[in-house]
């Protein structure tokens, strides 16, 4: 039988970055208006690869945040629930990802590391768990 060296296994393991993709408007009008699904999911892999995130789902919703209960951004909490080694969302701005409590709340139990990939924002990334400095 042959010996494995487990130290370099998990030093790759914890230098694997994934995580997922998440893109919504609100309505199919502002799909033609605003940022449309295209190119937010342009700016999130451009982004990905940038800082070697290795993208392993993408996730689309074409409604409103306002309300909980939005298709694909529940299935995206029920893969991230059953693969705790993906704890990085990239998403373009805040209220693409949520505008109502109990979506924050959902997401801030999971303990993620949620990018703001926006170019207008100065810190993209922000972790789901608050530290005192």
């Amino acid at each position: 039988m042959m010996s494995r060296d487990r130290t370099s296994e998990k030093t790759g393991a914890s230098q694997r970055r994934e995580g997922v993709v998440y893109a919504r408007v609100s309505s199919k009008e502002q799909e033609k208006e605003g940022f449309s699904i295209p190119a937010q999911l342009k700016l999130l892999r451009d982004y990905a690869a940038a800082e070697g995130i290795r993208v392993v789902e993408e996730y689309v919703d074409v409604e409103t945040a306002k309300q909980a209960g939005r298709s694909s951004f529940g299935e995206m909490v029920d893969y991230l629930r059953q693969h705790p080694e993906v704890r990085i969302i990239l998403v373009e701005k805040t209220d693409r990802l949520y505008r109502n409590l109990k979506d924050w709340v959902t997401l801030d139990e999971l303990d993620l590391e949620i990018h703001f990939v926006n170019p207008s924002l100065t810190s993209p990334k922000i972790t789901s768990r608050y530290s005192e400095s």
